[in-house]
């Protein structure tokens, strides 16, 4: 019988031979995840056999990630801001930049704010991180694609914060309620060229959903859309806050102080970039 290391040896060389990153911590996070055991416990069970019914089990992740599926989406869950979330193709996958999103945009907060709207929530990771940071809000998260809302929706559920966070359809602000007020606006918009986005890794390009990665305008319509927009929805001291990419920046803030803004603030992702802007109405 196989046993757990030789199983691992054999999927990352697999894995290497079909470019896949990491092939080695790829292959062990698998097995893992279908053994139902951390790399920690995985280490100690190196020699164990497997019994087919396991093996039957692996394969077909294993066949997945060779094809560049993403991680995320083989296992079908993922981590953020301490929420485990399901994920799926109905969804970008939330990322790292978009933690520090999220936690720039309290830790700017002078008052925790009541009412937060999440622009284009996606898997609802955003809504229901900042819910959960914010147990006396009350958190919107709106997006155009149905199947995004059921997953965002799913994901209330499953962390058990969905009588607090509202999802609804709406094209950003178009479905709002005219009187509708916000003290946060947040968004993770699509920003990526579509040169950008044909250029990106077969992970994000061949199987992540390219409305929520490409925009018109060399990658920044749909933020000059909710920058337009947002002041209306703003509650005077409000504060809007974007994700955005990474050569953008000059000419967002640029668009925000046009605006009417008040102040208008970069903030850098982990690589030191300008990823990140902050404005606060006046």
């Amino acid at each position: 019988m196989i046993t757990v290391l030789e199983v691992i040896q054999k999927t990352t060389g697999f894995f290497s031979g079909k470019g896949v990153e990491s092939p080695r911590l790829q292959a062990e996070l698998i097995v893992g995840h279908v053994l139902g055991l951390k790399r920690m416990q995985l280490y100690l069970q190196f020699e164990r056999p497997l019994i087919e019914a396991e093996l039957e089990k692996i394969r077909p992740l294993v066949r997945r990630r060779s094809q560049r599926e993403p991680l995320q989406y083989v296992l079908g869950e993922t981590e953020f801001h301490g929420l485990r979330l399901t994920v799926d193709r109905r969804a970008l996958i939330p990322r790292p930049e978009t933690e520090l999103l999220v936690v720039a945009a309290l830790e700017a907060c002078a008052i925790p704010p009541a009412r937060v709207l999440d622009l284009g929530t996606g898997s609802g990771a955003i809504a229901l991180a900042i819910a959960q940071q914010l147990p006396m809000a009350t958190v919107t998260g709106v997006d155009v694609s149905d199947d995004a809302l059921a997953l965002a929706r799913e994901n209330a559920v499953s962390t058990s914060l969905a009588e607090r966070v509202r999802f609804a359809k709406s094209n950003w602000f178009a479905a709002l309620p005219a009187d509708a007020r916000f003290e946060l606006i947040v968004a993770n918009p699509p920003y990526l060229s579509a040169e950008e986005t044909a250029a990106t890794e077969p992970e994000v390009h061949a199987h992540e959903p390219a409305q929520a990665l490409t925009a018109a305008d060399s990658g920044s319509a749909d933020l000059r859309t909710i920058i337009a927009g947002t002041s209306k929805f703003l509650t005077q001291g409000g504060m809007l806050a974007l994700e955005t990419g990474i050569a953008q920046h000059a000419e967002l803030t640029a668009l925000a102080k046009s605006a009417g803004f008040a102040r208008v603030e970069s903030r850098p992702d982990l690589t030191g970039r300008d990823r990140i802007i902050l404005a606060w109405q006046s």
